[in-house]
C-alpha cells in the first residue's frame, strides 16, 4: 500500500507525490491522508478563514480521490509534535510500503517532515518527497558566482531562462487505481478550537475545490489578464486573478496557471507579462526562505538596516492600525476589508504595511503576524518577504526613503474614492482628496488622523539615515 500525505496541495492534478505513488503502485492500492493539527495552526498564526477554507477544500478533494479509488483518511492531533507517531501508527495499520509527499519550505514544515521521515525510515518504510509547489527547485537559480540572487530582477531573468530550457509542464491526474477496502473518513465542517477573531470563510467569495479554481483562472485569462498591468493597482476594479487563496493551499498550481496563460491568452508577450512576473515573485520568496533560513525565524534579510531603526512599540498606535481607525481613509479601508473578508487588495497591503512601519514605526513583525492571523491566502514566505520589503529590511527591498503617502496613494489609485467608500460608508460621496481633508472629515464626523504624516515621515527618514554607510 502506498500512502500519500496531503498538506497545502489539495488537488489531484499536477500533484507529484500522488502521481508517483500511483506510478509505483503494483496493484496493492493507494491511500491518502490529511492531518488536522489545531494547536499547530494557532502556533503558526493560521487565520480563521484560512483554516475553514482548507477544511472546505478537503471535501472536493475526497470526491476527486474517490473517482480514482483512493480513500482519504483524516488524522487529528494537537500539533506537529504528536504527528510522526500517529502517522506511523496509521501506516503500520494499513501495511504501507512507502510514504509520498510534496515538499514545503517554511522551517516549521521542514522540521515536521524530517521528524516523520526519520521515524518511518527507522521502521524501513521509505519516504519519497517531491518538488510540486515550486516550478523550479530552490538552490538551482543561481548567479554567475554560484550564489543565490538577492535582487528580484536578475532572479526573474535567470528564472525565465531556466523555465524556457526545462519547459516544465503540469502532470496529469493519475489513472484509476485498484480498489482499496478502506472507508474514507468523514470531513469535519469545523474544528472546535480557540481561533483568533477574524473573518469567516465565505463560500460566495471563495468557492472550494479545484474545479472552482480552474474556472476562476480561465475567466481571468480570457477576460481580464490583458488589462492586468494597467488595472491591478486599482482596488475598486475587479482586475486581479483572486487566485491567491487557491495557490496558497495548493488547490491549483503556478505551473497550471502558466500553462493556461500560454494556452488561452491573446497576448503574444504573455511570458513577459506582469501577471507572469507576479508568479515569479512567489517563487523568489520561497527560494529566499530556503537559502536564507534566518528569515524563517523572523530575522531581517538586511540586519544592518534594522540596526539603525527604533520600533516605537506603541500599543495604542498598533491597535488603531489593526482596527482601521487611523484617520487615514485609504489605510483604514484596507484594514476594514481585511477584517471583514479575510483578504486585502495587494496595493492596500503595501500601503498599510508602509504606514505601520514607516509612519507609525511599529515593528514589521507585528504587522506580518497580524496579516497571517487574518488572511485567507496567508503564505508565510510571501508574507514575510512582503513585510520586510515594506520596512526596507528585506531582499530587494523598497528604498528606505520610499514612504507611501496615503493621500497621494488614494488620489492615484482610488481617485473617485470608490474603494474607500465601500469599506468606510461614512465617507461615501467624497473624492479621494476630500476623504483626507480635515475640515471635511470634521463636518462628516469622521476619524481624524492619529499622527501628523509629514512630521512622522521626516522623523522616519532621519532614523533610516542615521549611521547610513
Amino acid at each position: 500500500m502506498k500512502l500519500v500525505w496531503f498538506r497545502n496541495d489539495l488537488r489531484t492534478g499536477d500533484h507529484h507525490a500522488l502521481y508517483h505513488a500511483c506510478q509505483d503502485n503494483r496493484g496493492e492500492g493507494v491511500l491518502a491522508v490529511a492531518a488536522l493539527t489545531p494547536h499547530q495552526w494557532i502556533l503558526q498564526d493560521e487565520a480563521k478563514s484560512r483554516v475553514q477554507f482548507w477544511l472546505a477544500n478537503l471535501a472536493p478533494l475526497k470526491t476527486e480521490l474517490q473517482a480514482l479509488n483512493i480513500p482519504l483518511l483524516i488524522l487529528q492531533v494537537e500539533s506537529n509534535q504528536q504527528l510522526p507517531a500517529e502517522m506511523l501508527a496509521l501506516a503500520q495499520k494499513h501495511k504501507v510500503t512507502g510514504l509520498y509527499f510534496n515538499r514545503e519550505y517554511p522551517e516549521y514544515e521542514r522540521i515536521r517532515d524530517r521528524s516523520v521521515k526519520q521515524l518511518f525510515e527507522k521502521q524501513s518504510i521509505p519516504c519519497l518527497s517531491y518538488e510540486s509547489d515550486l516550478i523550479i527547485a530552490p538552490g538551482t537559480v543561481l548567479n554567475k558566482q554560484g550564489g543565490a540572487y538577492k535582487v528580484f530582477t536578475p532572479f526573474s531573468r535567470a528564472w525565465r531562462q531556466q523555465f524556457l530550457t526545462q519547459l516544465p509542464q503540469p502532470l496529469p491526474v493519475p489513472e484509476v487505481q485498484n480498489l482499496v477496502a478502506v472507508n474514507s473518513s468523514l470531513i469535519p465542517k469545523s474544528i472546535p478550537y480557540e481561533l483568533r477573531s477574524g473573518a469567516d470563510w465565505s463560500e460566495r467569495l471563495w468557492p472550494a475545490g479545484s474545479e472552482a479554481a480552474h474556472q476562476r483562472l480561465y475567466r481571468f485569462i480570457s477576460s481580464a489578464v490583458g488589462r492586468y498591468s494597467v488595472e491591478r493597482d486599482l482596488p475598486a476594479c475587479t482586475a486581479t486573478s483572486s487566485l491567491s487563496p487557491y495557490l496558497s493551499q495548493g488547490v491549483i498550481t503556478a505551473r497550471q496557471s502558466i500553462t493556461a496563460l500560454n494556452s488561452f491568452s491573446d497576448d503574444p508577450d504573455w511570458f513577459e507579462s506582469q501577471w507572469m512576473t507576479e508568479l515569479i515573485w512567489r517563487e523568489f520568496y520561497r527560494h529566499l526562505l530556503v537559502q536564507y533560513p534566518e528569515m524563517n525565524r523572523w530575522k531581517p534579510f538586511k540586519p544592518e538596516v534594522e540596526k539603525r531603526l527604533e520600533w516605537s512599540q506603541d500599543e495604542k498606535l498598533f491597535l488603531a492600525w489593526s482596527r482601521g481607525e487611523t484617520g487615514f481613509a485609504i489605510v483604514d479601508a484596507g484594514m476594514k476589508q481585511l477584517l471583514q473578508t479575510g483578504w486585502m487588495h495587494n496595493r492596500l497591503r503595501m500601503i498599510t504595511a508602509s504606514f505601520l512601519t514607516k509612519i507609525l514605526r511599529q515593528d514589521w513583525r507585528l504587522g506580518a503576524r497580524f496579516f497571517m492571523q487574518h488572511l485567507i491566502d496567508g503564505d508565510f514566505a510571501s508574507n514575510i518577504g512582503g513585510w520586510q520589503w515594506s520596512a526596507s529590511v528585506g531582499a530587494d527591498a523598497a528604498p528606505y526613503f520610499r514612504i507611501f503617502n496615503p493621500t497621494r496613494q488614494a488620489e492615484r489609485f482610488d481617485n473617485r474614492g470608490e474603494y474607500t467608500a465601500r469599506w468606510l460608508p461614512e465617507l461615501a460621496g467624497l473624492s479621494a482628496t476630500e476623504q483626507h481633508n480635515l475640515k471635511v472629515l470634521q463636518q462628516r464626523g469622521g476619524l481624524l488622523p492619529i499622527v501628523d504624516y509629514q512630521q512622522e515621515r521626516q522623523h522616519s527618514l532621519a532614523i533610516y539615515n542615521r549611521g547610513k554607510g
